[in-house]
């Protein structure tokens, strides 16, 4: 095709370097580039009022928002709301907002915080599963000299933090009680300790009972499952010691990893779905959450990638996000060796990498670590 005029869509770019490689006005740059930058915000069960109120201030600055088609008639009690429009109009939406009735003022306070772009150094966390029946490795590292080896391992190969589980949560697992729990996860504790391992420690239960001597041993994190809902007394003891929560999803079933679920739509169910278990921690008075989708669990191989291709929406929930897809089913390599599954981890990976994830749930540490730095290294 004969062209005069060279084109290029800017996508994912550092709006003020833009600005800057073609000359615009040096003062101004950093006002200008917020009218380049675009966000499209999904708005839950709003009023016929608060939806009439909030389209008619995005057309005031030029920006759109679509709702259901009867808000307009007064038939719709709720409709959810699509906000679209540049930094420069959301912030001015915000602003107009802040005057308006029927809770609008709340509103503004959620779309600023949406505008907030998040600096994120992704954090490698290594997985150290103590039992004689996890997907991937399970019985390799079940005796406490092999756990605690693979603990030294792990944290040499240049983990951020370990998760360390004694209860499988693969499709039919038993659950396995507290008290076996803890005979094999206290001793692994010890050696961390014994050998002055200054690195945060997870640890991957459902027990509210195993949470607690966990923390009353110096761990830092608990990584929950069922996302808060197995054990009723959980967030209780994570508020008690001021801990961190993982909060993952899932539908919090005595049967783990269900793949026969129909969502209305999986990202939008997620969502809700963790936002509710997340109310409910703060009430309860923990603070500190980690949010993760729960990749394989109660989700099939499209459920896995919807979510997946559109991790970045989980931010607006306004937490850390972590993700764990290491050698898991949505890779479709049930009979590869571990070696190769992690190779396709890691192409996985880099892409949340690039989505700004926080937190990397992975088997394979020494891969990943060279994956971060190099990433960090390119964005110096």
């Amino acid at each position: 095709m004969d062209r005069r005029f060279l084109v290029k869509e800017v996508k994912n770019a550092d709006w003020q370097k833009e600005l800057e490689l073609i000359g615009f006005d040096k003062s101004y740059r950093h006002k200008a580039s917020d009218k380049f930058m675009f966000k499209d915000l999904k708005i839950y069960s709003l009023t016929p009022a608060q939806a009439n109120i909030l389209k008619q201030t995005a057309l005031s600055v030029g920006a759109d928002c679509a709702t259901n088609r009867e808000v307009i008639t007064g038939k719709a009690e709720t409709s959810d709301a699509i906000l679209s429009g540049s930094f420069s109009q959301l912030d001015k939406i915000s602003k107009k907002l802040e005057h308006q009735p029927f809770g609008l003022s709340e509103l503004a306070k959620v779309i600023e915080e949406q505008l907030v772009e998040k600096q994120v150094k992704t954090k490698i966390v290594g997985i150290l599963n103590i039992t004689p029946n996890s997907f991937s490795d399970g019985g390799k590292y079940n005796t406490t000299e092999a756990a605690c080896e693979h603990f030294r391992q792990l944290v040499s190969d240049g983990a951020d933090m370990i998760d360390i589980g004694a209860e499988s949560t693969k499709a039919g697992a038993p659950a396995i009680s507290a008290e076996v729990q803890l005979e094999k996860i206290l001793p692994v504790l010890n050696f961390a300790k014994e050998n002055k391992y200054n690195i945060p420690i997870s640890i991957d239960t459902r027990s509210a009972e195993v949470a607690e001597e966990c923390l009353k041993n110096g761990v830092a994190v608990i990584n929950d499952v069922s996302g808060l809902k197995y054990d009723d007394k959980m967030a209780e003891v994570v508020a008690k010691y001021q801990a961190k929560v993982i909060i993952q999803h899932s539908l919090g079933l005595e049967k783990n990893m269900v793949q026969d679920v129909n969502y209305t739509s999986v990202v939008d169910d997620v969502y809700k779905d963790l936002y509710k278990q997340i109310e409910y921690a703060k009430s309860v008075g923990v603070t500190d959450i980690i949010t993760d989708i729960g990749f394989g669990f109660d989700k099939d191989l499209e459920d896995n990638f919807r979510l997946f291709n559109r991790i970045d929406e989980f931010s607006s929930l306004g937490y850390p996000i972590m993700a764990g897809i290491s050698r898991k089913s949505m890779l479709n390599m049930k009979d590869a060796p571990n070696e190769e599954k992690d190779i396709f981890t890691l192409a996985l990976d880099a892409i949340m990498v690039e989505h700004s994830v926080d937190y990397l749930r992975v088997h394979n540490v020494k891969l990943h670590r060279k994956l971060i730095d190099i990433y960090r290294k390119d964005l110096r």
